[in-house]
């Protein structure tokens, strides 16, 4: 059961990594607040079967197919956005998950750069194309997402956590620097959280060990992240900036 935001009803949101996991769940979420919503990934197929169920629970959305590491098509993301949904009041960039283990030593240089690309300078590019828009009018929520592995050393790949570490800076930074403009910028970092992907690829006594890592007993679900996203792009955190929210079950607390 999502918790009630009255002001998103009414509000533009742009959710990249829209098309599965935490995104698609992201964006039907503040469908239900009463937002429009442009979800934004690759995959044409799954976006429309994301946007064909908030419509049918009679909410607005819109697909937008584009690689969010390509800045050109992230700007053609915000002209179809804003000429069929208006102006972008939230940005949820979401885009990313490279974490796949690698050991440090077999990290290629490809590698390093792709998951960094995929990751990071994703959600550099996405801010580009839309924080102008935000200052001009004077108000905007941006949201990054991070990872629980940007927060302390874990399995993922080297990468990977440097890539969320530098999210966590990337948002205090901005936050920082154009918070007197109007602008709120945070950060969510989950932890396990089970998507499709996860259920589909790791067997279920794997998903029990992992759930009894965390203080609360239970992996994380897609509903947890979007309601942090709900409550961070509200005025119930009208005063809240420059945060990184650790979705984790408890396993990390700092």
């Amino acid at each position: 059961m999502l918790s009630d935001y009255p002001d998103l009803q009414g509000k533009t949101a742009v959710v990249t990594g829209g098309s599965r996991g935490i995104g698609a769940r992201t964006a039907r979420a503040f469908a239900a607040q009463g937002a429009a919503v442009c979800a934004v990934g690759r995959d044409q197929e799954a976006l429309d079967a994301v946007i064909a169920d908030i419509t049918d629970r009679g909410g607005t959305a819109v697909a937008a197919v584009a690689d969010v590491t390509d800045s050109a098509a992230l700007n053609r993301v915000r002209r179809q956005a804003e000429s069929q949904l208006g102006p972008v009041d939230i940005l949820a960039a979401f885009a990313g998950g490279q974490g796949h283990p690698t050991p440090s030593t077999e990290l290629t240089e490809q590698r390093w750069h792709e998951v960094l690309d995929s990751d990071l300078t994703s959600a550099f590019l996405t801010i580009q194309a839309f924080l102008p828009g935000m200052l001009e009018r004077g108000r905007g929520s941006i949201i990054t997402m991070s990872s629980a592995a940007g927060r302390q050393p874990s399995r993922a790949n080297l990468a990977y956590g440097v890539a969320n570490a530098g999210l966590v800076m990337l948002t205090r930074h901005l936050a920082a620097e154009i918070g007197p403009r109007g602008v709120r910028v945070n950060s969510i970092a989950p932890s396990s959280i089970r998507t499709e992907k996860v259920e589909a690829n790791m067997p279920a006594d794997i998903q029990q060990k992992v759930a009894a890592m965390h203080p609360l007993g239970r992996m994380g679900t897609t509903e947890d992240v979007a309601q942090t996203a709900l409550f961070l792009a509200s005025d119930a955190a009208a005063w809240l900036t420059g945060l990184t929210v650790d979705v984790t079950g408890g396993r990390i607390t700092n």
